[in-house]
């Protein structure tokens, strides 16, 4: 199943915790499990812009598994643009 993401829960560090729409029953669901679903492929999870769909991905960084996008094709994590949740 595809879900949409429209918001996105941050840390005070300001990583991402967590992938949120408040317009669907799956919402909010955590950062391990985003990454759980995506490597495990339960799940697919994008980020509707008005230009489009920007898949959300998991990457391996120096401090383990976390999840970006790159709708603009920038080293900035697009998750952060998103409204918190």
């Amino acid at each position: 199943m595809d879900r949409a993401v429209t918001q996105s829960g941050k840390d005070t560090d300001g990583d991402i915790i967590r992938l949120c729409n408040p317009h669907a029953g799956w919402s909010p669901v955590s950062k391990e499990t985003a990454i759980w679903h995506i490597e495990s492929r339960t799940h697919t999870y994008h980020v509707p812009w008005t230009t489009g769909r920007t898949e959300i991905r998991v990457v391996q960084g120096p401090n383990g598994k976390y999840l970006r996008t790159d709708q603009d094709h920038t080293p900035r994590n697009n998750l952060d643009d998103l409204p918190d949740c």
